[in-house]
């Protein structure tokens, strides 16, 4: 038997799922992506000689913002009481990668605030250093790991 969309009611209608009977549990969620760019536009970063200033404090900032808005950004989510989220970048070749940790101890996950708290970093990211080069690629966006509530633990491979 197909399991029934949990987010459609007996009409098909689109609904936000009812949480109120779930337990609440401690919830994290780490998600991460990366962000390639020019050798140019790479080393301005890192010296801090990008025209717009610092791009990673304000990338930073703008995926805990990202974060905390996420239920006003995707229709079905549920707003949440994020108890912790945290940006970090890590320096690649060719790029910077991303990883986003969202927390909360409620009735739901907290997957959606940290996909977007990454996805709002890069795309900061690129705003930051367009200037230095618009053919940036942001990609490998990708839940990373997620642990507590029904489902239990998970982790990519």
């Amino acid at each position: 038997m197909k399991p029934k969309p949990t987010h459609l009611d007996d009409t098909g209608a689109a609904h936000l799922v009812d949480v109120g009977a779930k337990p609440a549990t401690g919830r994290r969620a780490v998600a991460g992506g990366r962000i390639t760019m020019s050798a140019d536009a790479l080393a301005a970063i890192r010296s801090g000689n990008a025209p717009k200033g610092d791009v990673l404090s304000t990338a930073r900032i703008a995926g805990i913002m990202a974060a905390k808005r996420t239920a006003d950004l995707i229709p079905l989510c549920h707003p949440l009481a994020l108890t912790q989220v945290s940006v970090e970048f890590a320096w690649e070749s060719t790029g910077i990668a991303v990883r986003a940790t969202s927390a909360t101890t409620g009735p739901t996950g907290v997957e959606m605030e940290a996909l977007t708290a990454a996805s709002v970093a890069l795309l900061t990211l690129y705003d930051m250093a367009k200037a230095l080069d618009r053919a940036m690629i942001l990609g490998d966006i990708r839940l990373l790991e997620k642990s507590g509530g029904r489902s239990g633990d998970w982790r990519a491979e």
